[in-house]
């Protein structure tokens, strides 16, 4: 039996969350949030301008230090909104700051309808590992918490990878 990690970056809604919790539910993991150092702040436009600047320029913004060693894990699920097309900048943070090799690495992401290169991107930057059960759940195209991909579909994908690290 593989040991077993989430670890995902939420803002607004919740969303990115809310899977990651569904998750760790079903699998039995270990969770751990990555939280930006200094909080965004301002209003829901405010925030999705700055993440667009953050985007475009690359730019990392320092985050916190997790709960939890990496090296105490075999699997680790990795969550992200999509800002921009690609993942939010705290999460290419946290990947790129990180070492997963040896590792499993789980992407998934949450997006309004414009899943973009999240996945993509994710696996560029986590250097060293083996990938697996790559997901992307869709909520409603308004930016709230209605949930597009089917419960269904999210139940078959989370009993995959718990009979995977149940081997």
């Amino acid at each position: 039996m593989k040991k077993m990690l989430v670890v995902y970056y939420s803002w607004s809604n919740g969303n990115t969350k809310r899977i990651a919790e569904q998750l760790t539910n079903g699998t039995g993991a270990d969770i751990a949030r990555i939280e930006t150092a200094e909080p965004y702040s301002g209003s829901h436009e405010d925030v999705v301008e700055q993440g667009k600047r953050e985007v475009e320029a690359g730019f990392m913004p320092q985050i916190n230090p997790i709960s939890v060693n990496l090296a105490d894990y075999d699997v680790i699920a990795i969550g992200t909104p999509t800002w921009w097309y690609t993942m939010a900048p705290a999460v290419l943070t946290f990947l790129t700051t990180n070492d997963f090799t040896g590792k499993i690495v789980i992407p998934f992401m949450t997006n309004g309808g414009w899943p973009g290169h999240v996945i993509k991107d994710m696996k560029e930057n986590c250097k060293g590992a083996a990938f697996a059960h790559e997901m992307q759940i869709q909520f409603d195209s308004k930016g709230k918490d209605h949930l597009e991909t089917s419960e269904e579909v999210i139940t078959e994908w989370i009993g995959q990878i718990n009979t995977d690290i149940n081997k």
